[in-house]
């Protein structure tokens, strides 16, 4: 891990055509090597398939505007705790509990052991939420991945903070490169709801996309308890 970490940052700090291809993988990488990332996973899945319309185009622009919302996230909240002189993306406790009570909360509904229709018909149920559910679910998760993220993207922004010095177009394009990477894995990730709804048509069984759908419930609750262990451990 340390030695990949080392090749990319040289990568990274190299010539800039080659910089630009590092960026993009390490924006690949801080989904793949990072449990509380990964966590993402399931949790668009779950999002999906609680969605009504669920086609193969809908399913990657849905998880593409979660992916949006948790890059939004983090970019305003690197930005607010850096100004505070604090470290970047530094949250805090009641951050990390607020996405793992999120996860926690999300996941049993999953599980269909919770009902969230809280406030009756004034809420928008999930089935209905769609792209503006898809994004406010972004939004909050990406507070508490805001530590975990801007690790991943300290090479870059070392590399970037000399590069803007020559050019802000490159260096904007360092950054996007990097995000480009990181929300590919996601998109992807949500794109496979459509290859298990696929499945359980086929399969004919009203129950598996039950248990399918609980499973990944399962899934974003231990990636909530996992938030909680990493903080106190």
């Amino acid at each position: 891990m340390i030695d990949l970490f080392d090749t990319l940052s040289q990568a990274v700090a190299g010539q800039f055509g080659f910089a630009l291809v590092a960026s993009f993988t390490w924006g690949v990488l801080s989904i793949i090597l990072s449990p509380c990332h990964l966590t993402s996973i399931p949790l668009v899945l779950g999002y999906i398939s609680k969605q009504n319309e669920a086609s193969g185009r809908r399913s990657a622009l849905l998880a593409l505007t979660f992916s949006i919302g948790i890059l939004a996230s983090i970019a305003v909240i690197g930005i607010i705790t850096a100004s505070m002189g604090r470290l970047m993306g530094d949250v805090g406790v009641w951050g990390i509990w607020l996405t793992a009570m999120l996860l926690i909360v999300f996941g049993l509904y999953l599980m269909d052991i919770i009902s969230l229709n809280w406030l009756g018909g004034r809420m928008p149920k999930i089935e209905r939420a769609g792209h503006g559910g898809a994004m406010l679910l972004g939004l909050v998760f990406g507070i508490g991945l805001g530590p975990c993220t801007l690790a991943f993207l300290a090479p870059i922004l070392a590399s970037v903070y000399n590069i803007a010095n020559e050019s802000m177009m490159k260096a904007v394009l360092m950054i996007s490169a990097f995000g480009m990477g990181h929300t590919a894995v996601i998109v992807v990730g949500g794109s496979m709801s459509t290859v298990i709804i696929r499945f359980t048509k086929w399969t004919e069984d009203k129950a598996t996309p039950v248990y399918v759908r609980r499973v990944l419930g399962l899934l974003v609750v231990v990636g909530g308890i996992y938030y909680l262990y990493n903080l106190y451990r």
